[in-house]
């Protein structure tokens, strides 16, 4: 099913809303400002390859095979919709920072 620009647009804000949520509610857990950053790649790798993890371990030839070929056919609309869920991902992080430095204490 081709993709068409309205369900583009959607994807990109939903990504975006999804992670920026996500992330926040990571930082305000964990108070560290940008775990959801340093875990998004994990995602999104985990998103893109649709092998389970524990092959990674069992069988990391074939895994690591089929991430890259994955990752060599991804397209360009996955990419600007992991994209956006990444700099979501990277807002919730400059949003605590910022909600910390005004005196929330709470996050």
């Amino acid at each position: 099913m081709p993709l068409t620009v309205p369900t583009l647009i959607l994807s990109i804000i939903l990504f975006f809303v999804l992670f920026f949520g996500i992330g926040f509610l990571l930082n305000m857990l964990f108070r560290a400002s940008w775990i959801m950053a340093i875990l998004f790649p994990l995602v999104a790798l985990y998103m893109i390859n649709n092998i389970k993890l524990i092959h990674y371990v069992t069988q990391p030839g074939s895994a690591f095979s089929h991430l890259g070929d994955r990752l060599a056919g991804i397209a360009v609309p996955d990419i600007l919709v992991l994209g956006c869920g990444f700099l979501g991902a990277v807002a919730s992080g400059f949003t605590m920072k910022t909600l910390r430095k005004k005196g929330y204490q709470m996050f």
